[in-house]
């Protein structure tokens, strides 16, 4: 007897896709199945969607919440699941008919905890972009300590949409809730209680690049709270390198130069201000780690130059940016 699946889908407002999402699980050539919709409170219409969807296939459930975010409804699927094996796909993306089998396949056969397919991104009318996770030339077991450093040097997929969990694995484990950089902190968990993961070549999970909705402009003054995240995230890998992985001491520090780069870079200049203490604490590790911020041998060039500049002064430089931004808008116009 085949394993079920249980597949974890969250949705909230995503009525424009969904049905391209479910459709996409429901032709899966492996059939046991069943798919969670977990309704996080839309109000386009996206609840009455997954009803009918569940009407046309029993083996789609719907539960419907208050709006929580993405990881309070992924736990309200954990904890609905009953399946062996557990999987997730996000309501804005699609897979390939064979994912479920290849990767239950592997499970079974090479009695691995954990398996990876690999992704692309394409845009809303399916072409194909830049690939953010570049695939492996062929399949291969990564070693969890392995797969961390891959992570700290942002070529590992932290993404739980792209893996099949057998479901002991998620034991006394959930996705923290109020968090942007949610898969990040969860995995960096189960990666300390596993062997490694398993990696596909196959790119079979699609990821959607959307556009921002024109309802949702960004202002000069819109800043989303993953760039806080991504840099508490940096910090407690940090403290684990140093206290589980001392051989990858100098790809954890380059990985939090980096988060803290990707910050300055985002963080409305309105924002840049002493009274502003997360501001402040980044600024301060920079100028605490000049000496890393020059040696490290895994920053390139262009990182160590924008990171010395920023961490001089990170405001004026902002400004300079933010002035030839514009007259380079400008001059296209």
């Amino acid at each position: 007897m085949s394993k079920k699946i249980s597949v974890i889908v969250p949705v909230y407002n995503s009525i424009d896709c969904l049905e391209r999402c479910v459709r996409s699980i429901c032709a899966q050539t492996y059939k046991d199945l069943e798919i969670l919709l977990i309704d996080d409170g839309s109000t386009d219409g996206t609840e009455e969607l997954c009803e009918r969807l569940s009407a046309e296939d029993e083996r789609i459930r719907v539960a419907h919440k208050k709006n929580g975010g993405a990881s309070s409804a992924r736990n309200v699927g954990l904890e609905l699941a009953r399946g062996e094996y557990l999987g997730f796909v996000d309501s804005d993306d699609y897979i390939e008919p064979y994912v479920y089998e290849e990767m239950v396949r592997v499970l079974e056969e090479g009695k691995y905890p954990v398996v990876q397919i690999s992704r692309d991104e394409v845009d809303e009318a399916g072409r194909r972009l830049a690939d953010v996770c570049v695939p492996p030339a062929q399949a291969w077991f990564c070693e969890a300590e392995s797969f961390i450093k891959e992570l700290l040097l942002h070529r590992g997929d932290c993404s739980f949409c792209t893996k099949l969990f057998p479901r002991e694995v998620f034991a006394g484990h959930r996705f923290p809730e109020g968090e942007l950089n949610e898969d990040f902190r969860l995995l960096l968990e189960l990666l300390q209680e596993i062997a490694g993961i398993f990696i596909l070549p196959g790119q079979g999970y699609h990821v959607v690049c959307r556009r921002e909705s024109t309802t949702r402009k960004r202002t000069k003054d819109s800043f989303s709270r993953v760039f806080l995240d991504i840099v508490d995230n940096a910090d407690r890998i940090q403290e684990l390198v140093e206290r589980k992985y001392p051989a990858l001491y100098e790809y954890a520090i380059r990985f939090n130069l980096y988060q803290r780069l990707d910050y300055l870079l985002h963080v409305p200049v309105s924002q840049m201000r002493c009274d502003n203490a997360f501001y402040a604490g980044v600024v301060t590790y920079l100028r605490r780690h000049v000496r890393d911020t020059l040696c490290n041998p895994y920053l390139t060039k262009k990182n160590k130059g924008y990171l010395l500049l920023l961490t001089a002064a990170p405001r004026t430089v902002r400004k300079i940016h933010a002035q030839k931004m514009r007259l380079g808008v400008k001059k296209e116009a």
